[in-house]
């Protein structure tokens, strides 16, 4: 269905809410994450690996959406902070597996309720109705356009 044409588009504010909600997403989550030393994106690496059992760079990128430079810098900076390592895969000597370490373990556990807590102060002026509907829009909307890891994990 198409809902917008070049005569009414100024009028289209869907892309600058979507937007400025992530913005919301990540300050919220970086100030919730600060006292424990890591970013919000960080935060999102060490959950996808925590929650999803994701081990390598590859499926971490396909999961965030990042270029593997980009990745390789975020490794970088959560190894220096001890909170996981590389290690290579056994079977193929090529491949690098990510696995927490005990810092790392120890942080990830803690992940659901401080992203808890983020997310209640984020979605705090909605009503429980109101959030099953946003959240079900916005899976209607990834899954029609064939998001895989929405389709992945969030299911069809």
């Amino acid at each position: 269905m198409k809902h917008f044409t070049p005569d009414n588009f100024q009028n289209c504010h869907l892309g600058l809410l979507l937007g400025r909600a992530a913005l919301l997403k990540d300050r919220l989550l970086d100030t919730h994450m600060e006292p424990h030393g890591i970013t919000a994106a960080q935060f999102k690496v060490l959950i996808i690996m925590a929650q999803f059992g994701v081990d390598t760079p590859a499926e971490l990128c396909r999961h965030l959406s990042l270029d593997s430079g980009s990745m390789t810098r975020m490794l970088d900076r959560l190894e220096q902070k001890d909170f996981l390592a590389r290690k290579r895969c056994e079977a193929d000597r090529r491949q690098v597996q990510l696995v927490l370490t005990a810092q790392g373990q120890a942080l990830a556990d803690r992940l659901p309720q401080i992203g808890a807590e983020a997310m209640n102060e984020l979605a705090g002026a909605l009503s429980s109705e109101e959030l099953r509907s946003l959240e079900a829009i916005l899976k209607k909307i990834l899954v029609a356009a064939g998001d895989p890891i929405t389709l992945q994990r969030v299911g069809k």
